[in-house]
C-alpha cells in the first residue's frame, strides 16, 4: 500500500493551522530544552532543574479552568491571536535579560511562569478549534497530524538548540523562539473565521460554567481515566528534566550530543504518529493505549539503566514512541466523546493532567535525584508508571475495551 496525504491535511484551514504550529513547536522546544541547559549552568544542584516544573504547573493549575470557560465563551482565534503575541514578547525578553547578562535563575522562572499562563489560555482554545475544522471522520488523523507537527517540531528544535547556542550563545534560542510565533500568527489570519458553539449558559465565564466542565469528566469513566493514565506516566517517568545531568555526569557528553539525546524522544513520537497517520481506521484503542503507557514505563527504566550514550538514545526514543500513541488515542477519545460546546472547558480539565504530570514530575525527578541520584530517579519513576496504570485500570476497566467507534454519550447538549 502506497503512502498518501493524510485526509486532515486536505482540509485547508486546519493545514494552515498545522504549519503554523509545526514552526512554532520547533522554537518552542528550542527553548525549553535551552532552559535546561541555562539552568543547570546558573545552578549545578538537580532541584533548580525541578524548580522549572513548578513555575509551570502553578500557573496551569490556576488559570487552566478559567482558560476552558474563556474558549467556550469567547471567539477561540481571538484569544489565540493574544496568547501567541504574549508568548513572543517573553521569549524576546528572556532574550534581551540574557544577551545584555542580566540573567538570573529567578528571572527564567518569572518567565516561564508567564508563559505558562499564556498556555494555560491558548491550549483549550487551540484544541477545541481543531474539530470546528475538519469534519468528525478526519479528526482522529487531525490529531495524528497535529502531534506529528508538535514531535518534529521536537525533533528539529532540541537538535538545533545544543548547536545554536554552542555557536550563537544562549540568546539566539530564545530570538529564534520569539520569532517562531509569528508562524502561528500568519496562519489565525489566512483561517480567517471559525464557527463554533456557545451554549446559552455561557454568555458569561462563572463558576457554574467551570462546574459543569468538571462534572461533564467526572461523568464520562474512559476520559477520566484516560486523563490519570496520563498524569500518572509523565509524573513519574518524568527523565526530561535530568537530561543535562546524565548527559554530563552519567554519559559524559557535551552540549551537543545533549541536543541529540533531547530530540530522541521526539525521533520515535514522529515515526509511530506517520505510521499512525497511514492508518485509516485504529482499532482496539483501549488496549493500545494501555500498552503504550506500559512500553512507556520499561523503556525509562532501561534509560535509568544505562552507561550507554547509543542504548540511552534508544530508549528515549522508545518512550517517544510509546507517548506518541497514547497521546493520539487520548486525545481521539476525549474530542469524540465531547460536544462542541463545553470542549474548551473538557480540555482545560485535561490539561492541567496533561501539563501537571510532567511539570509536577520535574520536581518529583529533581527532589528524589538530589538525595538518590539521578539514575534511582529515573529507574523508580518507571517503576511508578507501570505501577500506577495498573492500580487506574483496576479501578476503570472500561477503558480496556474501548474500541473507537463507540457513539458520543447522551446527556450534554447546547443551550
Amino acid at each position: 500500500m502506497g503512502l498518501h496525504i493524510p485526509p486532515s491535511l486536505r482540509h485547508k484551514r486546519f493545514f494552515y493551522l498545522w504549519l503554523g504550529q509545526l514552526i512554532s513547536i520547533a522554537g518552542t522546544q528550542m527553548q525549553i530544552w535551552a532552559l535546561f541547559w541555562h539552568i543547570n549552568q546558573l545552578n549545578k544542584n538537580p532541584i533548580a532543574l525541578g524548580g522549572i516544573g513548578l513555575a509551570r504547573i502553578l500557573p496551569v493549575i490556576i488559570f487552566s479552568l478559567i482558560g476552558g470557560a474563556v474558549a467556550d465563551s469567547r471567539n477561540r482565534r481571538t484569544v489565540l491571536f493574544i496568547t501567541q503575541t504574549i508568548a513572543a514578547l517573553l521569549a524576546l525578553t528572556l532574550g534581551l535579560l540574557t544577551q545584555f547578562g542580566q540573567i538570573t535563575i529567578w528571572h527564567i522562572y518569572a518567565i516561564t511562569a508567564l508563559q505558562a499562563v499564556a498556555i494555560a489560555f491558548d491550549g483549550p482554545s487551540r484544541q477545541a478549534l481543531v474539530p470546528n475544522l475538519v469534519p468528525a471522520k478526519d479528526l482522529p488523523n487531525a490529531f495524528s497530524m497535529t502531534f506529528t507537527a508538535f514531535q518534529a517540531g521536537s525533533v528539529i528544535g532540541p537538535a538545533l538548540s545544543g548547536v545554536v547556542i554552542a555557536l550563537a550563545g544562549q540568546s539566539a534560542v530564545y530570538y529564534i523562539n520569539a520569532f517562531s510565533f509569528i508562524s502561528v500568527v500568519i496562519a489565525l489570519v489566512m483561517i480567517g473565521d471559525v464557527p463554533q458553539t456557545i451554549s446559552e449558559k455561557m454568555a458569561g465565564i462563572s463558576m457554574e460554567s467551570i462546574r459543569e466542565g468538571i462534572h461533564f469528566i467526572l461523568s464520562r469513566p474512559v476520559i477520566l481515566s484516560s486523563m490519570l493514565l496520563d498524569f500518572v506516566a509523565t509524573f513519574f517517568a518524568s527523565a526530561n528534566t535530568l537530561l543535562p545531568i546524565i548527559a554530563t555526569g552519567i554519559l559524559h557528553v557535551g552540549v551537543v550530543e545533549y541536543g541529540y539525546l533531547s530530540a530522541a524522544q521526539a525521533v520515535g513520537a514522529v515515526l509511530v504518529a506517520l505510521v499512525i497517520s497511514q492508518v485509516r481506521n485504529l482499532r482496539r484503542q483501549g488496549q493500545l493505549f494501555l500498552g503504550a503507557v506500559v512500553v512507556f514505563g520499561i523503556a525509562t527504566i532501561i534509560f535509568g539503566l544505562t552507561r550507554s550514550l547509543l542504548i540511552a538514545w534508544l530508549a528515549l526514543a522508545t518512550t517517544g514512541a510509546a507517548d506518541g500513541v497514547s497521546t493520539i488515542i487520548r486525545n481521539t477519545i476525549r474530542q469524540l466523546q465531547t460536544p462542541d460546546h463545553i470542549r474548551g472547558r473538557m480540555t482545560s480539565v485535561n490539561q492541567i493532567f496533561f501539563q501537571g504530570g510532567p511539570q509536577l514530575g520535574e520536581m518529583e525527578a529533581g527532589t528524589v535525584a538530589q538525595f538518590f541520584g539521578a539514575p534511582f530517579a529515573v529507574i523508580s519513576g518507571g517503576i511508578g508508571c507501570i505501577l500506577g496504570t495498573v492500580l487506574i485500570i483496576r479501578k476503570w476497566p472500561q477503558l480496556i475495551n474501548y474500541n473507537g467507534e463507540e457513539p458520543m454519550l447522551a446527556g450534554m447538549t447546547a443551550g
